[in-house]
């Protein structure tokens, strides 16, 4: 049985060949070492525990389920079952369709999905970045901020109902551009087909792939990637000319300030040299506020393109006829190649000077004729036309909001912002209610640590603070200034408890400020391998393996994994929670007999 990391390694090797043709892949389903990887990839997921329309969850996983399942696949007889769908709100107010599927089908669309990516993962255009590897929101706000230099024009795109939307007959002749293996097209069609319960009714799927499926994201990469290819394609056409032209009050200030250079080299005199240094510099500061190139110049013209799932935004250096010519002209190819359609109320041509919205930033580019020095000593003017991220009042004021923690007062016309006591926290203990503040902070933090202003984070700071202040207050029934009293260490808010150890410890209110980081918080981003991705961790494999039962000791038997939700919810008062809870795991090996005891309550 070949190991995991070799059979995806070797696919991996052809990803880049864009006339290479897979074959054989059906065959890598029967392969049992690809499950028990794919096990110990989503095994520790919260929707692993939650019952699919079979009411099985990943509890009592097994080298025998395994085995069923490539049974099945290996006659065919494999029929994925229906999704239960269940909605979730969106920012906008509406609901999103979520389909949960069973998890041995999580499991069987997880070992595709590694075989889909090592086929795929070389092959999809650097322009892409939602659910691929490696890569994320902050990956292609950063590429926006290095590449959209000078552009005049946004166009912030939006497919109107992607994922319901996608033509299952269009996604697989896409495959099998690349894939000539038809058992496994027809397994993949299978999952698309599978159909979903609502309300205990039974519903068909035509098009889309269901939102909270495994395998749905890198489907939906392959079937855009049609439209990346295109816009690629499209930007080498659209682009022209190597650089603006320069203007005519520029290029003379240019040869006005070689010409000083060269007198103040060949003056003579102190009052020469000096009359030289004072031309200079007046010339210096008046080709600041001259333009350096024409931004009317007709011969050049330039197209950006980034993409996160279904939205994108393009960068345009040209007019706006150049914008409504490329929105029109994508809007073609997404409707006669792909059968979608661009969301009207959603895709936007922006002013370059005003603010786009993606990814839930504000983008602009910057105007300024601020200067500094070069390396050489030059006066340059190193702003203007750059990239700004910006994180809005507004997105601060909904997580506020949505939080609980903001209450609006309108007084004379204007809108005070007040904290609040989030009051469905005022049962919890003491850590949990400042663990619940600082999780709310260093998550928003996170995600708008780019943002060139993040040092308005503060504000969301200030009153999350005070409404923890009020939680605690409504908790024990007293002042904010008491509280602050109570709870003060010098000049932090500290909440003191005692660990599992018996140690006293103690936890502060976050207190590390907001400064502005280059990049996001994951440093390893380029570091680790594609091929290695899948392969950290194998403790889970090797107790599956081991066949011995971690409470009874019988060893040489088939062994079934326990799986629980969360530690804290084990009170500890049976031998089998106390290991758990000492071994800080969620899964115990046990024989079949001894998990039919946890499951009866006969287990001590």
């Amino acid at each position: 049985m070949r190991n995991p990391e070799n059979v995806l390694i070797s696919l991996t090797k052809h990803s880049n060949q864009k006339d290479y043709k897979y074959e054989r892949l059906y065959r890598l389903l029967y392969n049992e070492e690809m499950y028990l990887t794919a096990y110990q990839n989503i095994y520790s997921n919260n929707g692993s525990m939650t019952k699919g329309t079979d009411n099985k969850t990943v509890d009592g996983m097994s080298i025998k389920r395994i085995q069923n399942i490539i049974s099945s696949l290996k006659d065919e007889s494999y029929q994925p079952k229906p999704t239960r769908r269940t909605y979730i709100p969106k920012k906008n107010g509406k609901l999103r369709p979520l389909g949960i599927p069973s998890f041995d089908d999580k499991l069987l669309q997880e070992v595709i999905k590694m075989i889909l990516e090592a086929i795929y993962e070389g092959y999809f255009e650097h322009t892409s970045h939602g659910f691929r590897p490696n890569r994320g929101c902050h990956t292609a706000l950063n590429k926006i901020q290095k590449t959209f230099t000078g552009v005049k024009w946004f166009i912030e795109g939006d497919i109107k109902g992607f994922f319901d939307n996608i033509n299952h007959n269009i996604l697989v002749d896409i495959l099998r551009e690349r894939i000539d293996d038809e058992r496994f097209i027809r397994l993949i069609r299978k999952f698309l087909n599978a159909g979903y319960f609502e309300n205990w009714t039974y519903h068909d799927t035509y098009s889309g792939t269901p939102q909270g499926g495994i395998i749905s994201p890198i489907l939906a990469n392959i079937y855009l990637d049609k439209f990346d290819k295109y816009v690629s394609e499209y930007a080498k056409n659209f682009n022209k000319g190597k650089r603006r032209k320069r203007t005519t009050e520029y290029r003379k200030n240019e040869i006005a300030l070689r010409n000083a250079r060269i007198a103040l080299d060949k003056s003579e005199t102190e009052t020469d040299k000096q009359n030289a240094i004072l031309l200079i510099r007046k010339l210096e500061k008046e080709r600041v506020n001259i333009p350096c190139n024409d931004p009317m110049d007709n011969d050049y013209a330039r197209l950006f393109y980034v993409r996160y799932a279904d939205d994108w935004l393009c960068g345009v250096i040209g007019s706006k006829d150049d914008c409504k010519k490329i929105k029109e002209d994508f809007k073609n190819f997404l409707y006669d190649e792909l059968q979608l359609n661009l969301s009207e109320e959603k895709t936007l041509i922006t002013n370059a000077k005003k603010r786009a919205n993606f990814l839930s930033y504000q983008i602009r580019v910057r105007q300024s004729n601020l200067t500094k020095r070069d390396k050489i000593g030059r006066l340059v003017r190193n702003y203007t036309g750059r990239i700004v991220l910006e994180i809005s009042n507004d997105t601060i004021k909904k997580n506020l909001l949505n939080t609980g923690a903001l209450k609006l007062v309108h007084h004379n016309g204007k809108e005070i912002w007040k904290p609040k006591a989030i009051y469905r926290l005022k049962d919890c203990d003491d850590l949990e209610i400042l663990d619940y503040y600082n999780s709310k902070i260093r998550g928003l933090y996170n995600y708008y640590c780019i943002a060139n202003n993040s040092s308005i984070i503060n504000n969301y700071k200030y009153i999350m603070e005070y409404s923890m202040y009020k939680t605690y207050g409504t908790k024990y029934r007293t002042s904010v200034h008491n509280v602050i009293e109570k709870y003060r260490l010098g000049k932090d808010f500290a909440v003191k408890y005692t660990n599992s150890k018996g140690e006293k410890c103690t936890r502060l209110f976050y207190n590390q400020g907001f400064k502005r980081k280059e990049r996001a918080l994951y440093s390893n981003e380029y570091i680790i391998r594609k091929d290695i991705k899948y392969f950290s961790s194998t403790s889970l494999i090797e107790r599956i393996k081991a066949e011995k039962c971690e409470i009874c000791g019988k060893a040489n038997i088939p062994i079934e994994i326990h799986h629980i939700h969360r530690l804290k919810d084990l009170k500890g008062k049976t031998f089998w929670e106390i290991l758990m809870i000492a071994r800080k795991r969620k899964t115990l090996a046990l024989c079949k007999e001894c998990h039919k005891k946890i499951h009866s309550g006969k287990l001590d």
